[in-house]
C-alpha cells in the first residue's frame, strides 16, 4: 500500500456518494488498479463489534434450551409457562427490531448501536437476580428487546461502511457468529452443569456473558457513524468527516471525499421516510421478500434449535426413565446438551459454506435451495419415531444435522443478509427492522406453542408441519426474488 497513488479523478474531488468512496479501488503508481478494496482498521472494527452482537444472540437465546428444565423445576412452572420463558426473549426481539432498530434511521445507527448493548448488559445482570416467574420473563424480554435492535442496527453498520462486492460475505461472516454462540452458549451450559451440578446452574450460565458484554458495549463508543445514514440525512460535512475516519489509511486513499449536496435516498422510493412507505408500490415486493420467508424459517431455526435438548431427551434412550430428582434432571440435562452440541456444529458449517458462495452464485439460489434442504432434514427427522434404540437416535441425529446444515447455507444466513439490501437508505432501517420483526413473529409462536404441540401431537407431525413450512418459503422466495449479489447499495436507494 505505501507505493499506492490517487487517480487523476480523485485529485479533481469528484463529487460521488459514500458508497462509490468505499467501492474505490487504490492503483499503483504504473496504473494498474488493485483487484479488491483493502479494509482500513476502522472497518474490521465495525465488523468485530457487530459480529459480537450475533454471538451473544446466538449464545442467550440458545442457551435457554439448556437452562429451562433448571428453571422449570426451580420455580415449579409447567409447560404453558416453559413456553412463555422461551418465547420472551424471541417476542422482546420482535419489539426491538421495529421499535428500536427502526430508529435508527432517525438518531443514527452508531448511537442504536451502542444502546442496545446498555439495554443488553443491565438485563443480564437482572436475569442472574431473577427470584420468580415474572421477573425471569421480563429481564429475558429486556434482553430480546436489545438483541431485536441488533438485527437492523448491526447489518446496516456492517454494509454501509464496507465495499460492495465483499458484503455478503462479510455481512453472512458476522453473522455467523451466531451460530458460533449458540454452540458456545449450549458448551457453556455443559460446562457449568458439569462444574456446578445443581438448580442454581442456569443463573451462572447466564453470567458467563456479563462481562464480554460489557468490553463490547465500551468498543462500540469508538466507532464512525455511517457516512452513508449521514448523507441521506443531508448531514453532508459530517458524512465527509467520517468518510475519512472510515477509509484512513497510509498513505491516505482516497486522498479528498467530496459529496454530492443532494439528498436523493430521503425520498424512500416516494412516499417519504416512514413505515407506511414500506407499502407503496415500490417497496411492496421488497417488503414481502424480505419478510414473509424470514418468518417461515424462524418457525422451524427457532423451534428445532431451541427444544433441539428437549426433544433429544424425548426420542432417544440415554437418559433416566423418569426424573425423580435433581440429580436425574441434570443427568438428562447434560445428555441433551452434548447432542444438541454436536448438531449444532453443522450451523457452523453451513454459515461457512454461505459466506463462500453468496457473492458467487447469489442469495436467491442459496435460499431456496437451502429452504428445500431444511424441509428434507425435518422429514427424514420425523420418521425416527418409527424406529428405536441406535437406528432411532441415527436418523433423529441425521435429519437435525441437515436441517441445521441447510438452514445457515440458505434461509437463516440469507432472510438476514437480504433483509439489510432490498430497502433504500432513508428506510433501510424501518424495513430491515420490520422483516427482522416478523421473522421473530414465527420464532414466537414456535417457542410458545413448540413445547405445548411436541407434548399434544408428538414429535413426527410437528416436524411434518415445519417440513411444509420450509416448502412454502422456497415458493415465496422465488416468487418475489430481489438478487442484490454485488448491487451499490446507493444506487439501490435511487
Amino acid at each position: 500500500m505505501d507505493d499506492i497513488a490517487a487517480t487523476p479523478l480523485q485529485a479533481q474531488a469528484e463529487y460521488r456518494s459514500v458508497q462509490h468512496y468505499i467501492d474505490e479501488r487504490p492503483v499503483w503508481p504504473d496504473g494498474t488498479t488493485l483487484t479488491s478494496v483493502p479494509m482500513t482498521a476502522m472497518q474490521f472494527r465495525i465488523w468485530a463489534l457487530a459480529a459480537a452482537g450475533k454471538f451473544f444472540e446466538g449464545f442467550v437465546v440458545f442457551m435457554t434450551g439448556v437452562a429451562l428444565p433448571l428453571i422449570s423445576r426451580e420455580f415449579g412452572i409447567g409447560s404453558a409457562q416453559d413456553g412463555f420463558i422461551s418465547a420472551a426473549s424471541l417476542f422482546g426481539i420482535l419489539i426491538g427490531a421495529v421499535g428500536l432498530g427502526g430508529m435508527s434511521d432517525h438518531f443514527g445507527r452508531k448511537r442504536m448501536f451502542i444502546v442496545e448493548m446498555i439495554i443488553f448488559t443491565a438485563f443480564l445482570v437482572l436475569l442472574i437476580m431473577a427470584n420468580s416467574f415474572i421477573p425471569l420473563v421480563i429481564c429475558l424480554f429486556g434482553i430480546g428487546v436489545a438483541l431485536g435492535c441488533d438485527y437492523p442496527t448491526a447489518h446496516m453498520i456492517i454494509s454501509e461502511s464496507i465495499p460492495s462486492h465483499s458484503r455478503g460475505k462479510l455481512v453472512l461472516a458476522a453473522f455467523g457468529f451466531q451460530a458460533l454462540g449458540a454452540l458456545a452458549g449450549t458448551g457453556v451450559g455443559y460446562a457449568v452443569l458439569l462444574f456446578k451440578p445443581d438448580l442454581d446452574a442456569w443463573r451462572w450460565m447466564y453470567a458467563t456473558a456479563i462481562i464480554p458484554a460489557l468490553a463490547v458495549t465500551i468498543g462500540r463508543f469508538f466507532i464512525t457513524e455511517s457516512p452513508n445514514w449521514l448523507q441521506a440525512k443531508g448531514a453532508f460535512e459530517r458524512a465527509e468527516a467520517q468518510a475519512r475516519l472510515l477509509l484512513h489509511r497510509k498513505p491516505q486513499y482516497p486522498s479528498v471525499i467530496a459529496l454530492p449536496r443532494e439528498t436523493v435516498a430521503l425520498e424512500g422510493h416516494g412516499g417519504g421516510a416512514s413505515f407506511a412507505s414500506l407499502l407503496n408500490s415500490r417497496n411492496r415486493r421488497a417488503t414481502i421478500f424480505a419478510s414473509v420467508p424470514w418468518f417461515l424459517q424462524d418457525l422451524g431455526t427457532y423451534g428445532i434449535g431451541i427444544f433441539t435438548p428437549t426433544i433429544l431427551a424425548a426420542a432417544i434412550g440415554n437418559k433416566p426413565d423418569q426424573i425423580r430428582s435433581v440429580g436425574d434432571l441434570i443427568i438428562s440435562d447434560i445428555l441433551a446438551a452434548k447432542g444438541a452440541a454436536l448438531i449444532t456444529t453443522l450451523l457452523i458449517v453451513g454459515i461457512i459454506i454461505a459466506v463462500v458462495l453468496a457473492d458467487k452464485v447469489g442469495r436467491i439460489w442459496l435460499q431456496v435451495v437451502g429452504f428445500i434442504g431444511c424441509a428434507a432434514g425435518l422429514v427424514i427427522a420425523s420418521l425416527a419415531s418409527g424406529f428405536t434404540g441406535g437406528t432411532q437416535t441415527a436418523i433423529i441425529f441425521a435429519g437435525f444435522m441437515l436441517f441445521n446444515l441447510m438452514t445457515n447455507i440458505g434461509p437463516n444466513a440469507q432472510t438476514y443478509l437480504l433483509a439489510g439490501e432490498v430497502f433504500p437508505t432513508a428506510i433501510r432501517g424501518k424495513g430491515a427492522g420490520v422483516a427482522a420483526a416478523v421473522g421473530k413473529i414465527g420464532a414466537v409462536t414456535t417457542a410458545f406453542l413448540f413445547p405445548i404441540l411436541l407434548a399434544g401431537i408428538g414429535t413426527a407431525p410437528l416436524l411434518w408441519i415445519l417440513a411444509a413450512t420450509s416448502v412454502l418459503g422456497a415458493i415465496v422466495t422465488w416468487q418475489f426474488r430481489i438478487e442484490t449479489n454485488g448491487v451499490n447499495l446507493d444506487e439501490l436507494g435511487r
